[in-house]
């Protein structure tokens, strides 16, 4: 693993093995709210369960601003040291931090004051309103060290060590699980214990590569002092807008869905919606991992005019997307039942509504990775407009219209179709934008 560079020609294999680590990553920070639902269903009870996946759309918007540091500051960075010039992408990395670093304590202290207001607004009332300001309350403190943990996922891919990243986030992950474990099903402590696992752990994933990269090390970056660079910190916000555009939006509509859900089938709906989510952040997780592993490789060759290695990534690319895509539709279709029991087995008929959506759900899964690897993809070239395109369509248009039209058709069913349409409508828009920027760029 080492000695894989992004200045390398990528075969299959190398494309993968250097992927991996950044795709385990993703899927080890979803893990985390995985873990929490797995044992506040079980162990606490469904309203709080409801409560954890009614108030985690907005928790996920305030952590998204490190994603877009991380994404779109790599995709700089990783350009920089194409042109031949490390010592700059150094400073550009440092800025990066420290500016999360910042901004992370604000949001989180903006966060805390707001959050009961912003559930109310949102639709939580008596019991579900007061469970959702618990939860929020204990894990906003390390909303920073959040931010910085989705940042460093991306950094660590561009220092080539994504394998270091890898084993911070397994570190962060076994953390939550374990605390989990011990704060909910051991100690007894129900909701607050399961937040307080979650804030731990993300505390352990972002801080402690801090001290790594604060110190001499074999990578290709490291903290050091950094002049305030606002053309830097400008395109790397207008670069990474489509991820943190992206996590908006998921979020949004998360929010939209549960509005639905409550409409069309009450609290059951928010739970049965609480475990499609699960798995979908997981699978998603998954192609995210991939787009973040390639971006810094992507960005490279772009920097360094290296159109033949560009062209050859972006096949190979749609390739390992497709497949996947054919293999998680079939994971998540034989899965359902199974899965579906594991976090409401305890209900017939609430497992049976969280059955019928993930027959239906699962579909999504076969467009998905396009759009989600294409708008990383225009990311990577430093187009930030056409990713934030995509992803805005992607995210926010297509599903926020669907999930608005589709229950007056299909009742509850045509909320479970709308991801699906939006998904599909997103992938073909995303080969659209491919297809018309080939000699643009030159792959």
């Amino acid at each position: 693993m080492n000695s894989i560079q992004l200045s390398d020609h990528f075969s299959y294999q190398k494309l993968l093995r250097y992927t991996l680590p950044s795709i385990l990553m993703m899927i080890f920070t979803s893990v985390y709210s995985v873990v929490d639902g797995f044992f506040v269903s079980n162990f606490v009870g469904k309203t709080p369960f409801a409560a954890v996946n009614f108030i985690m759309p907005v928790l996920m918007i305030l952590g998204a601003f490190g994603f877009m540091f991380g994404t779109g500051g790599s995709a700089l960075i990783a350009m920089t040291m194409g042109e031949g010039k490390p010592e700059k992408a150094k400073e550009q990395f440092s800025l990066f931090v420290y500016v999360t670093l910042i901004s992370g304590v604000l949001i989180a202290l903006l966060g805390i004051a707001l959050i009961r207001p912003i559930a109310a607004w949102l639709g939580a009332e008596g019991e579900l309103l007061d469970q959702c300001v618990l939860y929020s309350r204990i894990i906003l403190p390390a909303l920073p060290a959040y931010m910085l943990q989705f940042e460093f996922q991306s950094f660590f891919a561009t220092a080539e060590k994504p394998q270091l990243g890898l084993a911070f986030t397994i570190a962060a992950g076994l953390a939550n699980m374990v605390l989990d474990a011990v704060f909910v099903a051991v100690l007894g402590w129900g909701l607050m214990g399961a937040a307080a696992a979650t804030a731990i752990s993300q505390t352990v994933g972002g801080i402690a590569p801090l001290f790594y990269f604060a110190r001499p090390n074999g990578s290709l970056l490291r903290l050091t002092r950094a002049r305030f660079d606002g053309r830097a910190l400008a395109r790397a916000c207008t670069n990474g807008s489509s991820e943190l555009m992206s996590n908006i939006s998921m979020s949004i509509v998360s929010m939209l869905y549960n509005l639905q859900l409550i409409k069309y089938a009450g609290e059951d709906g928010v739970a049965a919606y609480g475990v499609l989510m699960y798995v979908n952040m997981i699978f998603l997780a998954a192609f995210i991992g991939y787009s973040v592993g390639t971006a810094p490789i992507v960005s490279y060759h772009y920097g360094a005019r290296n159109h033949p290695e560009l062209k050859s990534l972006l096949r190979k690319s749609l390739v390992i997307t497709g497949i996947s895509s054919l293999a998680m539709f079939a994971f998540a279709e034989l899965l359902a039942e199974p899965l579906g029991r594991l976090f409401v087995g305890y209900d017939a008929s609430l497992m049976a509504l969280t059955l019928r959506g993930f027959v239906i759900y699962s579909f999504s899964f076969l467009f998905a990775g396009l759009a989600i690897f294409g708008s990383s993809f225009f990311t990577a070239l430093n187009n930030g407009l056409i990713s934030a395109l995509i992803s805005f369509l992607r995210t926010l248009l297509f599903q926020m219209g669907a999930v608005l039209l589709f229950p007056l058709l299909w009742g509850i069913d045509g909320i479970w179709l709308s991801i699906v349409a939006a998904e599909a409508a997103a992938a073909l828009v995303t080969a659209l934008f491919l297809i018309g920027k080939r000699k643009r760029y030159q792959y």
